[in-house]
Protein backbone atom coordinates (compact mmCIF):
# COMPACT_ATOMS: atom_id res chain seq x y z
CA UNK A 1 0.00 0.00 0.00
CA UNK A 2 1.55 3.14 -0.76
CA UNK A 3 1.31 6.76 1.10
CA UNK A 4 0.14 10.08 0.33
CA UNK A 5 1.83 11.80 -2.65
CA UNK A 6 1.65 14.74 -0.38
CA UNK A 7 3.64 13.28 2.15
CA UNK A 8 7.45 14.02 2.91
CA UNK A 9 6.77 11.25 5.88
CA UNK A 10 4.34 9.26 7.08
CA UNK A 11 3.85 7.06 10.18
CA UNK A 12 1.31 4.04 9.84
CA UNK A 13 0.51 2.85 13.26
CA UNK A 14 4.15 2.39 14.48
CA UNK A 15 5.40 1.06 17.76
CA UNK A 16 8.70 0.65 18.90
CA UNK A 17 9.93 -2.13 21.59
CA UNK A 18 13.49 -1.60 23.56
CA UNK A 19 13.52 -5.82 23.91
CA UNK A 20 12.59 -9.01 22.41
CA UNK A 21 10.29 -10.16 24.99
CA UNK A 22 6.20 -9.18 24.80
CA UNK A 23 6.60 -7.28 28.11
CA UNK A 24 9.30 -5.58 27.33
CA UNK A 25 8.71 -1.59 27.65
CA UNK A 26 7.37 0.44 24.68
CA UNK A 27 9.55 3.26 23.88
CA UNK A 28 7.01 4.67 21.07
CA UNK A 29 3.12 3.29 20.88
CA UNK A 30 0.70 2.95 17.68
CA UNK A 31 1.41 6.23 16.21
CA UNK A 32 0.36 7.72 13.25
CA UNK A 33 1.13 11.33 11.63
CA UNK A 34 2.57 13.26 8.75
CA UNK A 35 4.74 15.79 7.64
CA UNK A 36 3.68 17.50 4.64
CA UNK A 37 6.51 17.89 1.57
CA UNK A 38 8.07 21.33 1.83
CA UNK A 39 6.76 21.90 5.87
CA UNK A 40 8.92 21.94 9.40
CA UNK A 41 7.58 19.64 12.19
CA UNK A 42 8.74 19.45 15.20
CA UNK A 43 8.02 16.41 17.90
CA UNK A 44 8.32 17.53 21.23
CA UNK A 45 8.25 16.11 25.16
CA UNK A 46 10.18 16.02 28.06
CA UNK A 47 12.98 13.26 28.47
CA UNK A 48 12.07 10.05 27.60
CA UNK A 49 8.92 10.54 25.39
CA UNK A 50 9.69 8.97 22.72
CA UNK A 51 10.33 11.72 20.41
CA UNK A 52 14.21 10.97 19.44
CA UNK A 53 12.89 7.16 18.84
CA UNK A 54 10.93 8.16 16.54
CA UNK A 55 13.21 10.86 15.09
CA UNK A 56 15.79 7.74 14.65
CA UNK A 57 13.08 5.44 12.85
CA UNK A 58 12.33 7.86 10.46
CA UNK A 59 16.60 7.96 10.12
CA UNK A 60 16.27 4.28 9.56
CA UNK A 61 18.89 3.87 12.64
CA UNK A 62 15.76 1.84 14.47
CA UNK A 63 13.47 -0.37 13.28
CA UNK A 64 9.55 -0.33 14.13
CA UNK A 65 8.28 -3.28 16.19
CA UNK A 66 5.29 -3.08 13.77
CA UNK A 67 3.51 -1.01 11.61
CA UNK A 68 4.86 1.65 8.45
CA UNK A 69 7.30 4.48 7.73
CA UNK A 70 7.02 5.97 4.18
CA UNK A 71 9.05 8.58 3.10
CA UNK A 72 7.69 10.39 -0.45
CA UNK A 73 5.26 7.73 -0.78
CA UNK A 74 7.49 4.73 -0.87
CA UNK A 75 7.74 2.24 2.39
CA UNK A 76 11.01 2.21 3.91
CA UNK A 77 10.55 0.80 6.78
CA UNK A 78 12.65 -2.39 6.38
CA UNK A 79 15.60 0.08 4.25
CA UNK A 80 18.63 1.21 5.92
CA UNK A 81 19.81 4.59 6.20
CA UNK A 82 21.64 4.63 3.39
CA UNK A 83 18.64 3.94 1.30
CA UNK A 84 16.42 6.58 2.57
CA UNK A 85 17.93 9.58 0.91
CA UNK A 86 18.01 11.32 4.67
CA UNK A 87 20.21 13.86 6.20
CA UNK A 88 20.41 14.16 9.84
CA UNK A 89 22.01 16.87 11.77
CA UNK A 90 23.44 15.94 15.13
CA UNK A 91 23.30 17.86 18.69
CA UNK A 92 26.89 17.25 18.41
CA UNK A 93 27.61 18.26 15.02
CA UNK A 94 29.57 14.69 14.52
CA UNK A 95 32.69 17.23 12.15
CA UNK A 96 35.41 15.04 11.22
CA UNK A 97 38.30 16.87 13.49
CA UNK A 98 41.19 16.58 11.39
CA UNK A 99 39.56 17.82 8.10
CA UNK A 100 39.25 21.08 6.95
CA UNK A 101 35.56 22.69 6.59
CA UNK A 102 35.51 21.97 2.88
CA UNK A 103 36.29 18.48 3.57
CA UNK A 104 33.84 17.74 5.81
CA UNK A 105 30.94 19.20 3.75
CA UNK A 106 32.37 17.50 0.38
CA UNK A 107 32.58 14.36 2.25
CA UNK A 108 29.15 12.36 1.89
CA UNK A 109 29.43 13.32 -2.18
CA UNK A 110 32.85 11.67 -2.48
CA UNK A 111 31.14 8.51 -0.58
CA UNK A 112 28.42 8.58 -3.11
CA UNK A 113 31.06 8.46 -6.03
CA UNK A 114 30.48 12.14 -6.92
CA UNK A 115 33.67 13.58 -8.66
CA UNK A 116 36.16 15.37 -6.52
CA UNK A 117 36.20 18.75 -8.71
CA UNK A 118 32.62 18.40 -8.70
CA UNK A 119 31.75 18.00 -5.11
CA UNK A 120 34.26 20.48 -4.21
CA UNK A 121 32.07 23.02 -6.02
CA UNK A 122 28.72 21.77 -4.69
CA UNK A 123 29.85 22.08 -0.98
CA UNK A 124 30.99 25.67 -1.54
CA UNK A 125 27.29 26.37 -2.93
CA UNK A 126 26.12 24.62 -0.26
CA UNK A 127 28.49 26.45 2.76
CA UNK A 128 26.85 29.99 0.71
CA UNK A 129 23.92 29.19 1.00
CA UNK A 130 24.52 28.70 5.38
CA UNK A 131 26.94 32.07 4.96
CA UNK A 132 30.05 30.37 5.39
CA UNK A 133 32.15 32.07 2.32
CA UNK A 134 35.96 31.38 3.18
CA UNK A 135 35.64 29.21 5.47
CA UNK A 136 37.18 25.95 3.51
CA UNK A 137 40.25 26.05 4.98
CA UNK A 138 39.48 25.98 8.20
CA UNK A 139 39.35 23.17 10.87
CA UNK A 140 36.37 22.28 13.42
CA UNK A 141 38.13 23.53 16.05
CA UNK A 142 39.00 27.16 14.90
CA UNK A 143 35.43 27.59 14.14
CA UNK A 144 32.77 28.88 16.96
CA UNK A 145 29.57 26.85 18.37
CA UNK A 146 27.60 28.62 15.95
CA UNK A 147 29.90 27.95 12.74
CA UNK A 148 30.26 24.57 13.36
CA UNK A 149 26.67 24.18 13.29
CA UNK A 150 26.40 25.88 9.88
CA UNK A 151 28.94 23.35 8.64
CA UNK A 152 27.18 20.01 9.75
CA UNK A 153 24.20 22.19 8.07
CA UNK A 154 25.81 22.48 4.77
CA UNK A 155 26.97 18.86 4.99
CA UNK A 156 23.32 17.30 5.60
CA UNK A 157 22.35 19.91 2.51
CA UNK A 158 24.67 19.47 0.18
CA UNK A 159 23.47 15.78 -0.15
CA UNK A 160 19.99 16.97 -1.39
CA UNK A 161 18.00 14.90 0.80
CA UNK A 162 14.12 14.18 0.38
CA UNK A 163 13.84 14.52 4.24
CA UNK A 164 16.38 16.64 6.37
CA UNK A 165 16.07 15.73 10.53
CA UNK A 166 17.64 17.72 13.52
CA UNK A 167 18.06 16.08 16.55
CA UNK A 168 18.10 19.50 19.49
CA UNK A 169 20.10 20.83 17.06
CA UNK A 170 20.86 24.15 19.25
CA UNK A 171 21.37 22.61 22.51
CA UNK A 172 25.00 23.23 22.48
CA UNK A 173 24.55 26.95 21.85
CA UNK A 174 24.02 30.02 24.12
CA UNK A 175 20.82 31.70 23.83
CA UNK A 176 21.61 34.67 21.05
CA UNK A 177 23.08 32.24 19.01
CA UNK A 178 19.85 29.75 19.35
CA UNK A 179 17.94 32.26 18.25
CA UNK A 180 19.84 32.94 15.26
CA UNK A 181 20.35 29.87 14.00
CA UNK A 182 16.70 28.40 14.37
CA UNK A 183 15.38 31.43 12.19
CA UNK A 184 18.31 30.60 9.71
CA UNK A 185 16.81 27.25 9.87
CA UNK A 186 13.57 28.04 9.66
CA UNK A 187 14.78 30.71 6.88
CA UNK A 188 16.56 28.13 4.82
CA UNK A 189 13.91 24.73 5.13
CA UNK A 190 10.77 27.66 3.37
CA UNK A 191 13.44 29.05 0.77
CA UNK A 192 14.44 25.30 -0.57
CA UNK A 193 10.97 23.68 0.50
CA UNK A 194 12.68 21.39 2.83
CA UNK A 195 10.51 18.29 4.30
CA UNK A 196 11.97 18.45 7.62
CA UNK A 197 11.13 16.73 11.04
CA UNK A 198 12.77 18.33 14.19
CA UNK A 199 13.39 17.49 17.93
CA UNK A 200 13.71 19.20 21.05
CA UNK A 201 12.49 19.84 24.54
CA UNK A 202 12.09 23.53 23.87
CA UNK A 203 8.92 24.70 23.62
CA UNK A 204 9.92 28.58 22.30
CA UNK A 205 11.82 27.18 19.58
CA UNK A 206 9.44 24.78 18.77
CA UNK A 207 6.84 27.25 18.40
CA UNK A 208 9.21 29.69 16.19
CA UNK A 209 10.23 27.13 13.36
CA UNK A 210 7.14 24.89 12.96
CA UNK A 211 4.56 24.28 11.05
CA UNK A 212 3.25 21.34 12.61
CA UNK A 213 3.87 20.18 16.30
CA UNK A 214 3.80 17.04 17.44
CA UNK A 215 3.83 17.03 21.40
CA UNK A 216 4.56 13.39 22.46
CA UNK A 217 3.68 11.89 25.94
CA UNK A 218 5.15 8.35 27.46
CA UNK A 219 5.34 7.32 23.85
CA UNK A 220 2.08 8.43 22.50
CA UNK A 221 1.10 11.62 20.71
CA UNK A 222 -0.58 13.79 23.35
CA UNK A 223 -1.66 16.23 20.51
CA UNK A 224 -0.68 17.64 17.30
CA UNK A 225 -1.71 20.89 15.28
CA UNK A 226 0.32 23.99 14.69
CA UNK A 227 1.75 25.99 17.23
CA UNK A 228 -1.20 28.91 18.00
CA UNK A 229 -3.55 25.99 18.03
CA UNK A 230 -1.27 23.62 20.83
CA UNK A 231 -0.57 27.00 22.68
CA UNK A 232 -4.06 28.57 22.66
CA UNK A 233 -6.27 25.40 22.74
CA UNK A 234 -4.39 22.51 24.88
CA UNK A 235 -6.22 19.09 24.33
CA UNK A 236 -5.12 17.83 27.81
CA UNK A 237 -3.63 18.81 31.20
CA UNK A 238 -0.07 17.35 30.11
CA UNK A 239 -0.19 19.50 27.06
CA UNK A 240 -0.80 22.67 28.62
CA UNK A 241 1.70 22.42 31.62
CA UNK A 242 3.92 21.42 28.96
CA UNK A 243 3.37 24.24 25.99
CA UNK A 244 4.90 27.32 27.86
CA UNK A 245 4.87 27.66 31.87
CA UNK A 246 1.03 27.12 32.27
CA UNK A 247 -0.32 26.81 35.91
CA UNK A 248 -2.94 24.35 36.16
CA UNK A 249 -5.77 25.02 38.79
CA UNK A 250 -8.55 22.89 39.80
CA UNK A 251 -11.99 24.74 39.06
CA UNK A 252 -15.84 23.80 38.66
CA UNK A 253 -18.02 24.23 35.69
CA UNK A 254 -21.68 25.02 36.17
CA UNK A 255 -24.91 23.84 34.18
CA UNK A 256 -24.46 27.12 31.79
CA UNK A 257 -20.63 26.23 31.18
CA UNK A 258 -19.37 28.99 33.21
CA UNK A 259 -15.86 27.80 34.97
CA UNK A 260 -15.55 29.20 38.36
CA UNK A 261 -11.91 29.55 39.65
CA UNK A 262 -12.33 30.95 43.35
CA UNK A 263 -13.95 34.70 43.02
CA UNK A 264 -12.98 34.35 38.93
CA UNK A 265 -15.40 33.50 35.99
CA UNK A 266 -14.50 32.23 32.59
CA UNK A 267 -16.17 31.79 29.77
CA UNK A 268 -14.21 28.67 27.75
CA UNK A 269 -13.81 29.39 24.23
CA UNK A 270 -14.87 25.35 23.89
CA UNK A 271 -18.18 23.76 25.21
CA UNK A 272 -17.14 21.98 28.55
CA UNK A 273 -18.71 19.65 30.88
CA UNK A 274 -20.32 20.44 34.03
CA UNK A 275 -18.19 19.37 37.02
CA UNK A 276 -14.61 19.57 37.78
CA UNK A 277 -11.95 21.05 35.06
CA UNK A 278 -8.57 22.38 35.52
CA UNK A 279 -7.89 26.23 34.50
CA UNK A 280 -4.33 26.39 32.55
CA UNK A 281 -2.72 29.98 33.13
CA UNK A 282 -0.27 30.82 31.25
CA UNK A 283 1.96 34.03 33.49
CA UNK A 284 1.31 36.70 30.90
CA UNK A 285 -2.00 36.07 30.83
CA UNK A 286 -3.06 37.31 34.55
CA UNK A 287 -3.90 41.39 34.75
CA UNK A 288 -2.77 42.92 37.91
CA UNK A 289 -5.14 45.83 39.36
CA UNK A 290 -5.91 47.50 42.63
CA UNK A 291 -7.09 45.82 45.77
CA UNK A 292 -10.60 44.96 45.81
CA UNK A 293 -12.29 43.27 42.75
CA UNK A 294 -10.92 40.22 41.45
CA UNK A 295 -8.41 37.64 43.18
CA UNK A 296 -7.02 39.02 46.28
CA UNK A 297 -3.54 38.89 45.81
CA UNK A 298 -0.19 39.65 47.94
CA UNK A 299 3.34 40.09 46.41
CA UNK A 300 6.14 37.85 47.87
CA UNK A 301 8.45 37.81 45.16
CA UNK A 302 9.55 39.94 42.47
CA UNK A 303 12.69 39.52 40.00
CA UNK A 304 13.58 42.35 37.06
CA UNK A 305 14.75 40.96 33.74
CA UNK A 306 14.83 43.61 31.86
CA UNK A 307 12.02 43.63 29.80
CA UNK A 308 9.31 42.17 32.24
CA UNK A 309 9.28 41.80 35.90
CA UNK A 310 8.64 38.18 37.42
CA UNK A 311 6.04 38.33 40.27
CA UNK A 312 5.04 35.77 42.83
CA UNK A 313 1.92 36.66 44.78
CA UNK A 314 0.04 34.29 47.46
CA UNK A 315 -3.52 33.79 46.74
CA UNK A 316 -6.46 31.74 48.00
CA UNK A 317 -5.31 29.65 45.23
CA UNK A 318 -1.94 29.37 46.10
CA UNK A 319 1.20 30.82 44.62
CA UNK A 320 0.97 32.45 41.21
CA UNK A 321 3.63 33.25 38.43
CA UNK A 322 2.76 36.36 36.90
CA UNK A 323 5.03 38.08 34.17
CA UNK A 324 4.01 41.78 33.54
CA UNK A 325 6.00 44.19 30.49
CA UNK A 326 5.10 46.99 32.98
CA UNK A 327 8.34 47.96 33.64
CA UNK A 328 7.51 52.22 34.92
CA UNK A 329 5.76 51.02 37.83
CA UNK A 330 7.11 48.16 39.65
CA UNK A 331 5.52 46.74 42.58
CA UNK A 332 6.96 46.48 46.48
CA UNK A 333 7.31 43.26 47.58
CA UNK A 334 4.05 42.75 50.56
CA UNK A 335 1.45 44.93 48.40
CA UNK A 336 -1.80 43.93 48.17
CA UNK A 337 -3.61 43.60 44.68
CA UNK A 338 -6.15 42.23 42.87
CA UNK A 339 -5.51 39.93 39.92
CA UNK A 340 -7.70 39.13 37.01
CA UNK A 341 -7.76 37.30 33.41
CA UNK A 342 -7.44 38.24 30.02
CA UNK A 343 -8.83 35.97 27.42
CA UNK A 344 -5.12 35.18 25.68
CA UNK A 345 -3.43 31.97 27.58
CA UNK A 346 -6.17 31.29 29.64
CA UNK A 347 -7.60 27.63 28.94
CA UNK A 348 -10.03 24.97 30.39
CA UNK A 349 -9.55 21.43 30.22
CA UNK A 350 -11.53 18.49 31.13
CA UNK A 351 -9.88 16.62 33.98
CA UNK A 352 -8.21 13.58 32.75
CA UNK A 353 -9.56 9.90 34.52
CA UNK A 354 -6.32 9.67 36.43
CA UNK A 355 -5.79 12.97 37.85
Amino acid sequence: MSSSSSAGIEFRNVSKRYGPQAASPLAVRDISFEVPKGTLTTILGPSGCGKTTTLRMIAGLESPTSGQIFIEGRDVTTLGPADRNVSLVFQSYALFPHMDVLANVSYGLHMSGVPRDRAKARARDALQGVGLVGFDERLPSELSGGQQQRVALARALVLEPAVLLFDEPLSNLDARLRREMREEIRSLQQRLQLTVAYVTHDQSEALAVSDQIIVMDRGEIAQRGNPQALYEYPASEFVAGFMGEAMLFPATADASGTVHLGPLRITPRHAVQQGPVKVAVRPEAWHIGGAGSGLSARLTKRAYLGSLFEYTFETELGAIFVTSPDLTSALAIGCDVSLGLGGHGVSVVQVSPAA
